[in-house]
């Protein structure tokens, strides 16, 4: 018997399982690509207005779409609804992608989805100091993972894994930084008041993580030439606002309804690899023997974590 049958939840629905598989297929994908994605468009466009627009664009986007589905009564938000919309908003897509934009500048693609892939780590971390006990499983695999992004950390740049802007020691550990507000933003909306649709604090989240990038990327000085952008630019700027960002939470939050949340949850380690197997036949990014092993272990440590953490709720995505 399936995962997909063997769930209750999913019998009682009806719906076809092939249509929440393919809804899977999507998040991996999709979200898997949103590094490549990044790495086209901050070649000409600041990395904060990147994230900026495209979050803006989607939660708008997003906001529209529930408009017309739910009406106004989805965004009747209480008073600790909309805070936790605002925080994990900073948290989220403004600290969390904000910061893997500019790590991006100076790591590969698929470097940054392999430190990006500890948010799960992270979070058990968190459980941890907040009075929660994993299972001894959940903290083998974290001591794993720790061991995996020291030797991503330590294993210096390479040729192939450099950034949009070349290699910096300091980029790495950015967009560690990014994972672990991700990681914060996550935790934190488990603990608080979030609004009944899933898709609502979605939007909300992204409209307000897009604003908070837009101001402190022109309050520091960026700007942008719209004239001098390329197509290629453009499209994949349009991919990331509406494909990565709405169908992909949309895909997400379908699945999370209709699968077992193990299985949802293995988002978590299929996406780092998709988004190197991406970044080396499209944008021929290449590693180091030392970078490949210290991803393997990341990925192992997070494969563990998943599997010995199957009945709390999955954790929301990483920065994408």
């Amino acid at each position: 018997m399936s995962s997909v049958e063997a769930d209750p939840a999913t019998a009682r629905r009806g719906d076809r399982p092939g249509a929440a598989w393919i809804a899977m297929v999507v998040v991996y994908v999709v979200w898997g690509s949103t590094y490549l994605g990044n790495k086209i468009v901050i070649v000409h466009v600041p990395p904060l207005l990147t994230g900026g627009f495209r979050f803006l664009v989607g939660g708008v986007a997003m906001t529209v779409l529930l408009l017309v589905w739910r009406g106004p009564s989805a965004f009747r938000l209480t008073r600790a609804q909309f805070l936790t919309c605002a925080l994990t908003g900073l948290l989220l897509p403004a600290w969390g992608n904000g910061l893997v934009t500019l790590g991006q500048q100076n790591v590969s693609s698929g470097l940054a989805a392999l430190l990006i892939a500890s948010v799960p780590l992270w979070i058990v971390l968190l459980r941890r100091m907040t009075g929660d006990k994993p299972r001894p499983a959940t903290f083998l695999g974290v001591a794993i993972g720790i061991v995996g992004l020291a030797v991503l950390l330590l294993a210096g740049s390479s040729a192939g894994s450099a950034g949009t802007s070349g290699n910096a020691w300091w980029g790495p550990w950015v967009v560690l930084l990014a994972g672990l507000g991700w990681a914060v933003g996550t935790f934190s909306a488990t603990k608080m008041a979030t609004p009944t649709n899933p898709l609502t604090l979605v939007a909300v989240q992204m409209t307000i993580g897009g604003l908070i990038l837009l101001t402190v990327g022109f309050g520091k000085g960026d700007r942008l030439d719209v004239g001098s952008l390329p197509a290629a630019t453009w499209w994949a700027w349009a991919y990331m606002a509406l494909i990565a960002s709405c169908l992909g939470f949309s895909a997400f939050a379908y699945t999370l309804d209709r699968l077992p949340v193990s299985t949802v949850a293995t988002y978590a380690y299929v996406n780092p690899v998709i988004a190197v197997l991406l970044g080396v036949v499209v944008a021929g990014e290449r590693f180091s023997p030392l970078q490949v092993v210290g991803g393997l272990i990341v990925v192992a440590a997070v494969v563990l974590v998943v599997a010995a953490e199957r009945r709390p709720p999955v954790e929301a995505p990483p920065p994408t």
